[in-house]
Formats: structure tokens, sequence, C-alpha cells
């Protein structure tokens, strides 16, 4: 301890040092350190544990035997391939549209950008089933755009088209903020140098902009993904026909009980799971090789 005195021009002088009193302040400084960090970990597993719980039941009661008598009949897999080909389409759609308005957003290049940014939002706000009760009254044969829809040969209720929509309104929003927040991580001082350098704005984007951004996207992508394949509040109302894996684990449940709707649960986690696993091993890798370099 560092003990002070005032000499006659009333400045501080350091008389003498106690060097057990660092130690002794130190000491609980240091076992509050680590006892917050076990009290983290220990917190982290577990939460981590507990997310996973429903995952290791799913595995633990589901048998191979059920898994064949369930998966084996032809026919059985259809389910399958409607949620991935729907979903599929539908992300495409998700992508094409909202990466330019995720841009403009993080950019503040569109008017009222507080209106769109809540127009983006309010989809998520609004339970599933209304968004599918609300979309029968928007696309349905007497909607609003239901008549336009049908010069096209198009229908709004119980059709694949209506299954990718109800998709497109659930995942849309996901994948839209997730690229918001990318864009908006990458600093526009960046885009401006490239563009004084000599590259058009396209190339900027193309080069310099989306590169940074690609980690935040693909976890946007995933996550769009995710809820695309697992759509069911919007469906149920809209396209209970073609049915999809969400809607044939609901079905078999109410057939055959809970058991009978594992094999398809399980079905549908082993064909939504790997892209998000893989993309946030993609931008776990990709931003620790970025994170060390100053682009500024």
């Amino acid at each position: 301890m560092v003990q002070l005195r005032l000499d006659d021009n009333r400045t501080p002088v350091a008389l003498s040092v106690v060097p057990g009193a660092i130690t002794v302040v130190a000491a609980p400084a240091r076992f509050a350190a680590r006892a917050s960090t076990v009290l983290a970990l220990a917190g982290s597993a577990f939460v981590w544990l507990a997310l996973l719980g429903p995952l290791a039941v799913l595995v633990s009661r589901v048998s191979p035997r059920s898994v064949r008598a369930s998966l084996g009949p032809a026919g059985a897999l259809g389910p399958l391939y409607v949620s991935l080909g729907a979903s599929a389409i539908a992300l495409g759609v998700v992508v094409v549209l909202g990466t330019p308005l995720a841009y403009l957003l993080a950019r503040g290049r569109l008017p009222v950008p507080r209106v769109v940014e809540l127009g983006v939002i309010l989809p998520l706000m609004l339970p599933p089933l209304v968004i599918g009760l609300l979309l029968v009254f928007l696309i349905g044969p007497q909607g609003t755009l239901g008549n336009l829809l049908a010069h096209v040969h198009l229908t709004g209720t119980n059709t694949f088209f209506a299954l990718v929509v109800a998709e497109f309104y659930e995942a849309g929003p996901f994948y839209i903020l997730g690229a918001h927040a990318a864009f908006a991580s990458v600093d526009v001082r960046v885009e401006q140098d490239a563009m004084l350098l000599g590259d058009r704005p396209v190339q900027a984007f193309r080069r310099i902009t989306l590169p940074l951004a690609a980690p935040g996207l693909a976890m946007g992508l995933a996550t769009a993904w995710a809820r695309a394949m697992g759509a069911f509040g919007a469906v149920v109302i809209i396209a209970y026909f073609p049915r999809g894996l969400p809607l044939q684990i609901f079905i078999s449940m109410q057939e055959y009980g809970l058991s009978g709707a594992l094999p398809f649960a399980l079905l549908l986690v082993v064909a939504a799971l790997p892209l998000p696993v893989l993309a946030y091993l993609w931008s776990a890798r990709a931003r620790s090789r970025t994170s060390g370099l100053d682009l500024t």
C-alpha cells in the first residue's frame, strides 16, 4: 500500500509501500473473476443442454423399425420433396427481392425508411395463423388479388404456389433483417475508398461489400431456410394441399399419436438442420479470418 503525506507546498509525497496489502486486495478480485467465469460456464452449459434436450429426446424415441415403417411405403417421402421444393423457391425469391431492399435500408437510400422497416417487421409480430388467414383474403379465389392470379392460371389456396407464398411470408423477414444487419456492419468508407480507386458502385458492391457481408448473409439465409422448412401456421390455413413435412407431422400425430409423428419429425430435422449448421461454421470461420483486419 502506498502511503502519502503532504509536504510544505501541499504536494503529495510517497512515504512507503506495503507489499502485502496488494496481495490482500488482489486475491478477492481474482476469486470474484474466477467465480463469475465458473458461473457463466455453468449457466451456458445448462442452457446448451436444455436447448438440445428436445433433440436428444427425438433421437432416443425413434427406432430404425419405426422409421422404416413410416418412411418405407411408396409415396411416404412425398412431403419431403414438397417441402424442399417450396422452401428452395421461396428462399430464392426472398434473396432476389430482399437483398437489394436490405442493402438500401442499411445505407439509408430509401424514402421513409422507418415505414419500410416496419413493413418488414410487421409479419414477425403477427401470429402465423393470422398471416395465413389474411393471405386467404389477399390471394384466395375471392381475394383482392385472386382474380388477377386466375388470369395466369394460379390459385392462392391449396396449391404449391400457395405453399410457396406462405413460406415466403414466414421466412422472408428473417432473411431481410439478417441481411440488413450484415450490410450495416460493413463500413461505408470501405465502399467509398473502392470507388475513389476507380470501381463503379456495382463493382464496389460485388468486390468489397458482398464478401464482407457474406457471413451475416449466410446466417440470415440459413435462418430463413429453417423457418421456411418448418412453416406451419400460415401453411395449414392456406395450403393444406400439397402436404409438406410440417403438415405431415400434424396429420400423423392425429392419426397415429405422438409416436407416429416422430419419424417425420426426425426427417424434417435431418432435412432442415444441415444448412444452418454449415452456414454457422462457415460464418464463424470467415469472421475469425477477418476479425484481425483493419479495413478502414
